[in-house]
């Protein structure tokens, strides 16, 4: 590892010093850096006026790469490492390791159009799968905390699905089949007048599924409507979407994903997952004084999932939903001037419900069948409360150096109401043997957090071509509802803190004749984080540091071939004493953080209306253990895309992944109950369409 961050460093500085003092050129139109993004101020500035790591995925690249699954974009930032599971689930990592169990939801926010998929206390790992990624209009990634415009689970990074304006007559079909009886229709169309317009998409997927039994389909539909008025500027959307998967489970033995036909199999062909949502959002916006803008968006989400628990033993059904009601208020003072300002505040109310309901026995020891009875095993509603104020600035203090400072001041309260019997025993109050049943109910309550998020950062302007950029902040997760209410054991009580995240981050970025870059180095340390070791069981009051460097490097090589990298290298380790299995986990690295993985595309473009992309996917060694015994080595593989654009209304486009059928996990796990465990990545797999305008 030692030789490898010495290396990147090596290459790191001297590419620093080969673009920043060989003179140049300025931005051209088309580069990346000045694409807009809203993520960090809710309204729409250039990248380049971006204190922060805050990563760009354009239109252009979403609609040449035609995801699949978000890990399919994930590859091409540094530091953004998603493992896909199976269908559309995932774990995901933003400068972090790949959480799992408790704590593995909540340390990102995902977001649709800067407005949060689930609320704060009620994150779900897959929650992603909601957005409208497949007709972005581009995705916002912010890697560390986020900025004081978002409060709880902008904890490592935010990412942030932009849909597309209406702003259009034309109407696009896409069609595409490949392997395993996938097949997708994408469709859009949009009419407009003089003052804005309106925009529907639709998404019907159907996946087989590489793996016995776990295919899925999915629905997606988007309305869009925007209108420019002399006063009010106003937009609204309304998104449905419904998924409907069949899921598979971990195959196990060491190494099991080599084996071609076992990895086909599926151990718990009876698991599903069933979710829907609806979201509305409406935002308002108009001059009430001069050099003042006001920005109104109230909200609503409905959300309702079944899923089988099939990793748990009895393999309990779990059925949760929840429904919201929030606003997002804004002032915005001399914008886009030397000195500008952002006030505001946001609210948010939620009533959520869970249930877990197992049906048949337990299998297993006698110890799992005495302890997990069949029946109910929790039902509770919660409602929550989120309320935060804000304050952002914008300061140049001189026309390269800009200074830009927040803090948000955020509460979250939850008031629990316990249906059941509290306590550790089964639906009708009868205790179970060994101590009592693994499922234990508090009774109810209500509890409060209330946090304070600062942010500074300073960016400085080199020249026209290169930022400078440091950022210190501090992001916090409040404990989840889960994890509050969703006990096990001998707990009658989470006595939970929330986590904190300090970060201090040094970037470069640029672009210099043929030569584009963006480098950061950060160091994080995070407080009362909850984990999962070995055994299964979650700790909370850990400490962790993460230390890292993000690279991503482009070359044009000519008008028609282009080189773009992006290389990670970070050490997640633990930094507080707790001994699992007889080790100290002191020191040691976190289990599922790989210490380096990037990845690298080739583009040719012999002509406008051609392009093809030979993409180079690299994953690192890790630990597939808190104790650091066990190993996963890492993967390679390839991928291939093609698109030719027939005519200005017809195109054909086509993706060959994992080129060479390259036998490795996507996801790689152990535990003391399982040993080895894996979810097998793809084979080899042919993906063929069209697109069509009308």
């Amino acid at each position: 590892m030692r030789n490898k961050v010495l290396l990147c460093q090596k290459f790191c500085l001297s590419l620093l010093v080969t673009v920043i003092f060989s003179g140049g050129t300025a931005f051209t139109a088309e580069s990346e850096f000045e694409e807009v993004v809203s993520t960090a101020s809710r309204s729409e500035k250039p990248l380049s006026d971006q204190s922060g790591n805050l990563f760009l995925l354009a239109k252009a690249d979403l609609d040449f790469i035609k995801l699949t699954h978000f890990s399919e974009l994930a590859v091409r930032v540094p530091g953004v490492n998603f493992a896909r599971n199976n269908g559309q689930e995932y774990l995901a990592s933003i400068r972090s390791p790949i959480f799992t169990g408790a704590g593995a939801c909540g340390a990102f926010l995902m977001a649709q159009d800067g407005i949060a998929l689930r609320s704060a206390g009620f994150c779900n790992v897959n929650e992603l799968f909601e957005a409208f990624t497949e007709q972005a209009q581009r995705i916002e990634i912010t890697k560390g905390p986020g900025s004081a415009l978002y409060g709880s689970n902008a904890l490592h990074g935010i990412v942030n699905v932009i849909t597309p304006p209406a702003n259009t007559d034309e109407g696009r079909l896409s069609i595409e089949g490949g392997a395993n009886d996938f097949i997708r229709f994408n469709v859009s169309q949009g009419v407009t007048n003089e003052k804005g317009g309106l925009l529907a998409l639709a998404l019907v997927t159907h996946d087989g599924g590489y793996r016995d039994q776990a295919g899925y389909d999915q629905q997606k539909i988007s309305l869009r409507h925007d209108y420019q008025g002399d006063v009010w500027t106003i937009s609204s959307s309304l998104s449905l979407t419904n998924l409907d998967q069949e899921t598979a489970g971990y195959i196990t033995g060491l190494e099991a994903y080599k084996d071609p036909e076992l990895a086909k199999t599926n151990p718990n062909p009876e698991a599903f997952r069933k979710a829907k949502s609806l979201r509305y959002w409406s935002r308002l916006s108009r001059e009430i004084s001069e050099g003042v803008r006001w920005q109104f968006t109230p909200y609503l989400r409905v959300l309702d999932m079944n899923f089988l628990m099939h990793f748990l033993p009895g393999q309990p059904l779990e059925e949760n939903s929840q429904t919201s009601i929030g606003f997002q208020n804004g002032f915005y003072f001399n914008e886009g001037s030397d000195h500008e300002i952002i006030a505001g505040a946001d609210f948010e109310y939620t009533r959520g419900s869970l249930r877990q309901t197992q049906e048949n026995p337990t299998r297993g020891s006698r110890f799992l069948q005495v302890t997990i009875p069949s029946g109910k095993q929790y039902d509770y509603d919660v409602d929550s409360l989120m309320a935060a104020a804000f304050l952002q600035a914008d300061w140049a203090i001189t026309s390269r150096l800009h200074l830009l400072a927040g803090a948000r001041l955020e509460y979250m309260g939850y008031d629990y109401t316990n249906n059941m019997i509290s306590g550790r025993t089964d639906e009708n109050g009868v205790a179970c043997g060994f101590g009592g049943c693994r499922y234990s109910r508090p009774q109810s309550r209500k509890d409060g957090f209330t946090s304070l998020s600062p942010k500074i950062g300073l960016l400085y302007k080199y020249n026209d071509n290169h930022d400078i950029y440091l950022n210190v902040s501090e992001g916090f997760r409040a404990p989840q509802a889960t994890e509050l209410y969703r006990l096990q054991r001998a707990q009658t009580v989470a006595d939970l803190d929330e986590v904190s995240l300090k970060n201090i981050e040094l970037g470069f970025r640029g672009k210099q004749n043929i030569v584009s870059y963006n480098i950061s180095f950060y160091v994080m340390e995070k407080d009362n984080f909850i984990f999962r070791d070995s055994a299964v069981f979650n700790v909370d009051g850990g400490k962790s540091d993460h230390r890292g460097v993000d690279v991503m490097v482009k070359l044009d090589l000519s008008k028609k071939v282009s080189i773009r990298g992006n290389l990670s290298l970070a050490r997640h380790r633990y930094a507080f004493d707790y001994i699992s299995r007889g080790v100290n986990l002191n020191g040691k690295d976190i289990d599922t953080a790989p210490r380096h993985f990037g990845s690298m595309q080739l583009l040719w473009k012999p002509s406008d209306n051609i392009s093809a992309e030979l993409e180079w996917i690299h994953m690192g060694a890790y630990y597939l253990d808190p104790e650091n015994l066990h190993k996963y080595q890492g993967h390679d593989y390839l991928n291939l895309r093609a698109d030719v654009q027939v005519t200005d209304r017809y195109g054909f486009f086509l993706r060959l992944t994992n080129l060479t059928n390259s036998r490795y996990a996507e996801r790689a796990d152990w535990t003391i109950f399982t040993d080895e465990r894996y979810f097998p990545g793809k084979p080899r797999a042919l993906y063929m369409g069209v697109d069509i305008g009308f």
